[in-house]
């Protein structure tokens, strides 16, 4: 099983599955050239690529669109955000994908008029990440200058390669995470859906601190 490997080789199943999605393989390609600050690939085209593969499904089954996150706090207006929402959708045009752009600097600016909490200002997208709704949802993927990918997993990879959803319920509210959880099970029945946590709210707030801290050093390259 994958996620009993060593890390430097569930790394390189990692790269190796993603790799048998052309879509999302391109959107790396394609983001590369943006040159957007802090960038990834994130979230569910990962995630959903890989329950694909290990599901013996095609590598894009169900895959709703691709997310590409980066960080820019020079500007936190709307119009310089679209202005690259703009640039992307010509970049990405022929894709036969929706992608979208978001800039992680600015989430804070609307997350409690969508979810109905407050979110405070992230300081990098590697902090965005670890804010996202499940634990298999904390992952983003980006190609250096180099070719190298470089993988952003603070909670490993080994649910994911399991097909674990567990919560995160470090920002995001019980509601998003059980919304997601339902709909991704209806399209991978295979997945295991752990239950939100019964823990306090100060617990959850001081866990939250505690992995926006310590998660940033956990980047690993794949060659």
């Amino acid at each position: 099983m994958i996620s009993r490997l060593p890390l430097d080789q569930q790394l390189d199943s990692l790269h190796a599955v993603l790799s048998r999605n052309d879509v999302l393989t391109e959107v790396l390609a394609r983001t590369a050239t943006l040159s957007l600050p802090g960038w990834y690939v994130a979230a569910g085209c990962l995630f959903q690529t890989v329950w694909n593969v290990v599901t013996e499904r095609p590598p894009t089954s169900g895959i709703k669109d691709y997310d590409v996150i980066y960080f820019d706090d020079r500007d936190l207006s709307w119009e310089a955000e679209d202005a690259v929402i703009k640039t992307g959708r010509e970049v990405f045009a022929d894709l036969p994908a929706d992608v979208e752009i978001r800039n992680e600097a600015r989430v804070h600016l609307w997350y409690e008029d969508k979810f109905g909490v407050p979110c405070p200002p992230f300081d990098s997208s590697e902090a965005a990440i670890d804010s996202f709704a499940a634990t298999t949802c904390c992952l983003g993927v980006r190609v250096e200058t180099d070719g190298r990918w470089r993988v952003y997993a603070p909670h490993g990879l080994s649910d994911m390669f399991n097909l674990v959803l567990r919560p995160n319920p470090t920002l995001a509210p019980r509601s998003v995470y059980e919304t997601k959880a339902a709909r991704w099970h209806e399209q991978w029945p295979e997945l295991r859906v752990m239950d939100w946590p019964a823990t306090s709210s100060a617990s959850i707030a001081t866990e939250g601190v505690e992995q926006r801290n310590t998660a940033t050093t956990r980047t690993d390259p794949v060659q």
